[in-house]
């Protein structure tokens, strides 16, 4: 797990101490500020956004509990890590029932206080970032809790549409957990002929399937200590359902045809694209099953709940299409952007993939236009006569609201930097938002 590009404020009045933890930070690629008292500290943390605050219990002047709760009760609070003495781990203790990410005590290795650091920093989503997942809040709060269920190893069951994104999210996961030793596996359940599941999950004994003369190690046991995700999990049969909560009560299973008990190590992930309450209800989902798997369950929102996250994911496909095609596209038009911001994306992510792929292969004039994302439309968008024509200065008003609003949403509600972001003075955007009637809470 790495701390490159995290910033980062070490709060320590020993200089050798202080000049140690800088030097190491730096060399892990950190932007690193660091203070000598807590005052200092607690000045600079009211303007300054860290990804990590590294400090110590005992300072010269306030300590580190009281600079702790200061800014905690100021709403300015970052991940904190501290670092204490033997006889300080009682109030160590007391922090992180307030909300502190984790402690140290002197004297420490520092390769384990780098991992510490690394492990608190990635529990907390980095202010003002764009988020993996998507840049709306519903999918900043699943990335969010996401990131909290990577700290434990309990099943996850992910519930959305066809295409929405959940093995995108199971990866996710997957690659957060610091305790995933071994490979991300993915099963279509619903794919898989029913005949083969048990062998191919659990594996089989030489001679048990039809022309097997060898032992078969199947996707539980090769999954190892990483993850195992099942899609459309309620398609298995009833049969194969217990089987999974078997599996997961005991910790472990036997091969078809095996008497020798493996232990299952990896994180189990299902996933459906149905109604769970419905699926119980007509017994297509065992409700053992579903208590195991359904503790940890996160609801992946539809793309046209969340319209936000389309110009940000179609960019993100138009730069995954430039690395594998060597593509020559420049960008998408402002007008192929405001058609799709109108779809309402039956296909969810994998529709939107789709149309750019196949945009980015039909444009032909180094922009991707309305009629190269849909060209099932032609060139003029349905039932547009029937609709009023509205001025141009509306369309341009609309049109700068709605960069606003998405400057805003990318920095957090931070005029400073969604000014810079758009090029204007930060009076300038006061002035727009209160024209439009926006508010931050910056």
């Amino acid at each position: 797990m790495s701390l490159e590009g995290r910033k980062i404020v070490v709060v320590e009045d020993d200089t050798v101490m202080g000049e140690s933890l800088v030097q190491s930070l730096c060399l892990q690629g950190c932007d690193t500020l660091w203070f000598q008292t807590g005052r200092d500290a607690a000045t600079a943390l009211v303007s300054t956004e860290p990804d990590l605050v590294v400090c110590d219990i005992r300072l010269p002047d306030i300590d580190g509990h009281a600079l702790f709760r200061e800014l905690l009760d100021a709403g300015h609070l970052a991940p904190f890590l501290f670092i204490t003495a033997f006889a300080d781990v009682d109030q160590a203790v007391e922090l992180m029932r307030w909300g502190a990410g984790d402690y140290v005590t002197k004297p420490f290795d520092m390769e384990d206080f780098l991992e510490r650091a690394a492990q608190v920093a990635r529990r907390c989503r980095v202010p003002g970032a764009v988020c993996s997942l998507g840049t709306s809040d519903a999918m900043r709060n699943v990335e969010e809790t996401l990131l909290k269920l990577s700290q434990a190893r309990p099943s996850v069951l992910l519930v959305g549409e066809s295409g929405v994104g959940k093995e995108t999210c199971a990866r996710f996961l997957h690659h957060a957990d610091t305790h995933a030793q071994g490979p991300f596996l993915a099963v279509n359940c619903a794919a898989m002929p029913a005949d083969k599941l048990a062998s191919e999950i659990f594996g089989h004994e030489p001679g048990i399937a039809s022309g097997s003369d060898r032992r078969h190690a199947g996707f539980a046991e090769r999954a190892e200590s990483g993850t195992l995700y099942l899609d459309e999990v309620d398609k298995l049969s009833r049969p194969m359902q217990a089987a999974l909560v078997r599996l997961l009560e005991d910790g472990g299973f036997f091969p078809l045809g095996g008497e020798e008990f493996v232990p299952f190590r990896a994180r189990l992930v299902c996933a459906s694209r149905g109604d769970t309450e419905t699926l119980m209800a007509e017994g297509r989902l065992l409700d053992a099953l579903y208590w195991k798997i359904g503790a940890a369950r996160i609801d992946i929102p539809p793309l046209r709940e969340r319209r936000e996250d389309i110009p940000w994911l179609m960019e993100q496909c138009l730069s995954d299409c430039e690395r594998r095609m060597s593509s020559t596209v420049r960008g998408i038009s402002r007008a192929a952007e405001e058609m799709a911001l109108a779809h309402d994306w039956p296909g969810n992510v994998r529709e939107l993939r789709n149309r750019v792929e196949r945009a980015v292969l039909l444009s032909t004039n180094g922009w991707i236009m309305p009629a190269d994302l849909f060209p099932e439309r032609g060139r003029r968008p349905p039932d547009a006569a029937a609709k009023p024509v509205g001025s141009l200065a509306d369309a341009r008003a609309a049109a700068e609201r709605r960069e606003i609003e998405r400057a805003l949403a990318y920095h957090d509600g931070r005029v400073t930097r969604a000014a810079k972001t758009l090029g204007v003075s930060r009076t300038t955007l006061w002035e727009k938002m209160r024209k439009y009637g926006l508010t931050s809470e910056n």
